[in-house]
């Protein structure tokens, strides 16, 4: 299994759908997962920690979960079938038990963020539809995750010596020209 971090959320420029990149911790590859509109606010908005005036979706979630004392310990993007991710969240109660509940990776992945769980991929799925990403864009760690690279919002903010619209440049560049979002098409959440 293989740690990963929200990366970046962006606009397949093909399709105008959002795509999240998850980032294995371990490497430079990332695996691209193409979801709805609603859920890439909602990835968008957990990863600046913004708190909406009400409850979005994935915020009443997780205040469900506190208030029956449930936790959640993961979740792992666990299977690619017929060109559908599919993924587990692992949640904890009170009294111990484990469950595995079948979720689509965007709502996951909202709600891993909102709970700071760890997410995972799984070696299947990581095998089949992880690809190299540019070390220049995992220079500094120390930024954190989650660039939402998208027409409407400003770019994350960066340490000063770095250009935010040179870094933003060359991270749409990489989108544009190297990275085939239209061969991962297929892989629709």
């Amino acid at each position: 299994m293989r740690e990963a971090e929200v990366k970046a959320v962006l606009i397949d420029p093909t399709q105008g759908a959002p795509v999240i990149l998850l980032k294995d911790r371990h490497s430079s590859k990332v695996l691209p997962i193409w979801i709805g509109q609603s859920e890439a606010v909602s990835i968008a908005s957990a990863l600046r920690r913004e708190r909406p005036p009400r409850p979005m979706s994935h915020d009443l979630m997780k205040s469900l979960l506190e208030a029956v004392g449930a936790r959640v310990e993961k979740v792992i993007i666990s299977d690619l079938r017929d060109n559908v991710f599919y993924a587990t969240i692992y949640l904890r109660t009170s009294d111990g038990a484990l469950y595995e509940i079948d979720a689509r990776p965007s709502d996951s992945v909202a709600l891993a963020l909102r709970v700071d769980a760890p997410i995972y991929i799984s070696e299947n799925v990581f095998d089949q539809s992880a690809m190299e990403f540019p070390d220049v864009f995992f220079e500094d760690e120390d930024q954190g995750e989650g660039a939402v690279v998208e027409s409407e919002l400003e770019p994350a903010e960066e340490e000063e010596e770095n250009d935010p619209e040179e870094e933003r440049q060359k991270f749409e560049e990489f989108v544009d020209r190297e990275l085939n979002l239209a061969e991962f098409k297929r892989y629709i959440d």
